[in-house]
């Protein structure tokens, strides 16, 4: 699963945001932490946007 997260958390990074956005809610098995690490390079002036995307 590691292995699998950091190509995750690559392709998240280089992401534009609207793919950020699908990777974060549409990615299955993740842990809370990893959830967390993703977070961290989500641009936080866009977070309402992602809590409307996972409403």
């Amino acid at each position: 699963m590691a292995k699998d997260f950091n190509k995750i958390k690559e392709e998240f990074i280089k992401a534009d945001l609207n793919k950020k956005i699908e990777i974060y809610t549409t990615t299955a098995g993740l842990t809370v932490e990893q959830f967390k690490e993703l977070l961290k390079n989500f641009p936080i002036q866009h977070l309402s946007k992602l809590e409307k995307a996972m409403a």
